[in-house]
């Protein structure tokens, strides 16, 4: 899986803002906090408002805070509004794909991928990130010396 800088940029943003407290963040203050390029960040920040997972105020006191409650947020949610689903092949769902012979079973194998990157995905919120208390499926997978390997 990549993750496209679009939504390692939102996801940024996003804990910048549940570590705010409910605060108002000026689009500014949130490029800077996290070494953002302004302008993509607020096209990224109008998608984030139309998905209502953030909310904006105009004027001098204006800003962004977040649209829902951090722990009502996912990582998954987030990866969909800026990406699209978590797993396609070819840009189509995985159950869409149809292969014959001895690819007849990849179809298997890309549904599979999709399980696992559900299980992670959708089971990690801004809240769990933005506090360092992540669920016991992502610290063991992590912690797994093999996870940090290259190959």
């Amino acid at each position: 899986m990549q993750i496209s800088a679009r939504a390692d940029y939102a996801l940024r943003a996003l804990l910048t803002l549940a570590a705010s407290d409910g605060q108002l963040v000026k689009g500014e203050s949130l490029a800077l906090a996290q070494d953002l390029p302004l302008r993509f960040l607020e096209n990224i920040l109008t998608d984030l408002r139309r998905a209502g997972l953030v909310q904006s105020r105009r004027g001098a006191d204006g800003g962004y805070q977040l649209g829902r409650p951090a722990d009502q947020i996912t990582v998954a949610t987030v990866i969909r509004v800026t990406d699209g689903p978590l797993a396609s092949v070819r840009g189509r769902r995985p159950e869409e794909a149809n292969y014959e012979g001895a690819a007849k079973n990849l179809q298997d194998v890309w549904i599979a991928v999709r399980v696992n990157l559900r299980r992670v995905l959708e089971n990690v919120t801004l809240a769990d990130v933005a506090g360092g208390r992540l669920p016991d499926v992502v610290t063991t997978l992590s912690n797994d010396p093999d996870a940090w390997t290259t190959r």
